[in-house]
């Protein structure tokens, strides 16, 4: 019987398990793919190709060249292998509750309560506290770690993909062809047969990168259903190139439409881009905007095109436009975060500022 190798792997990954995969998860493309050539390039690779335990199958996809024509941005960020240092009351807790129910209530569902978590591992909630702070930072350590340093590099953003156009529909062209070829399929019953036909030691190799492989494989999917999604949602937008096009999307909707850990997907998303079918490069979360950063956008378009408008008229402006009614107080706090002055000030805006989406979208470091 053949099964996918992400499958077991998304079963219940242990914690070791659960801390690769997510520094897979945020790993740049170029990075990816030296990992892909280092497992392949294991003799035992061809072994399992040979007896046909593992097969490649193709992914059936585009591709594209990319133009690396972006300026280079790079990020700060401490290790995984760092996590647990100095950590050892940490590690005795999790030792403490159990790896069956440090998985089951840590590393599963996310909107469990903490009272609910506290009782059932028989803990504090001080110490669930600590846990789940670990847990974050295993799986978004990227997103809620922002440096402080002066001098400290900023974040990358790896372009995994482009967008075309086939046919008015938007499609994926990958841009490296190595990590994109195909997926890892496993024949679970010729596996078993090789491992029987080699020594013990050889056996547990076989089966240290078959997990190797799984969670390669795993990343990969994942990434592929991400994009899939994307394009399917924001398909209005991608094939207009109107920004007011845009679908609000949140985070936690596109993970429970696609069944996936919400942590997972932000881990996943968090320094990714993809090259719109304009030729920007933004970053996917560009894809996924919350609604109040949509109608900042709009705020945005409507404030810089009416200079002479007080804070009223804008008010007025912006419900009749949008249906959106906002205090004078939210119009003077949404002028501010996107830089704005007061009426006067604005007057002396040029007519062709860029609008806040242009803005937000950035080039980005090769893939």
């Amino acid at each position: 019987m053949s099964a996918a190798l992400g499958a077991r792997a998304a079963a219940r990954p242990s914690l070791g398990g659960a801390m690769k995969l997510a520094r897979l998860l945020e790993m740049p493309e170029r990075e990816f793919e030296a990992r892909v050539r280092q497992l392949e390039a294991n003799p035992l690779f061809p072994r399992l190709l040979e007896a046909r335990a593992v097969r490649i199958e193709p992914y059936g996809a585009r591709f594209a060249a990319r133009k690396p024509d972006g300026r280079e941005l790079s990020m700060s960020g401490e290790g995984l292998s760092g996590l647990l240092d100095g950590r050892a009351s940490l590690v005795d807790l999790i030792r403490r509750i159990g790896q069956d129910r440090f998985e089951e209530f840590f590393l599963g569902d996310a909107s469990l309560p903490d009272e609910r978590r506290a009782e059932a591992c028989a803990v504090s909630l001080e110490e669930v506290r600590q846990l789940r702070e670990l847990v974050d930072r295993v799986y978004i350590q990227g997103e809620l770690e922002t440096p402080s340093a002066a001098g400290v590099p900023a974040k990358v953003f790896s372009s995994v993909a482009g967008v075309e156009l086939d046919g008015g529909r938007p499609v994926i062209a990958f841009f490296n062809r190595e990590i994109w070829k195909g997926r890892y399929r496993l024949d679970g019953s010729r596996l078993a047969g090789l491992r029987q036909s080699v020594s013990l030691a050889e056996a547990r190799r076989l089966d240290r990168l078959v997990c190797q492989l799984e969670l390669l494989d795993r990343r990969k999917s994942t990434l592929y259903r991400v994009l899939e999604a994307l394009l399917a949602l924001q398909k209005e937008f991608l094939t207009s190139g109107d920004p007011s096009t845009r679908r609000p999307l949140t985070q936690l909707s596109v993970a429970k439409q696609l069944d996936v850990s919400p942590s997972v997907l932000n881990r996943l998303v968090s320094n990714k881009a993809i090259r719109l079918p304009w030729g920007f490069e933004a970053p996917l979360k560009v894809l996924m905007p919350s609604a109040k950063r949509l109608l900042l956008d709009r705020f945005d378009e409507v404030a810089v095109s009416h200079p002479t408008f007080s804070d009223e008229r804008l008010r007025g402006e912006i419900a009749r436009r949008l249906g959106a009614r906002l205090s004078r107080r939210s119009v003077a706090q949404y002028r501010k975060e996107l830089g704005l002055g007061s009426m006067d000030r604005r007057q002396g805006v040029a007519v062709h500022r860029p609008g806040s989406m242009q803005r937000n979208i950035i080039t980005v470091a090769a893939p």
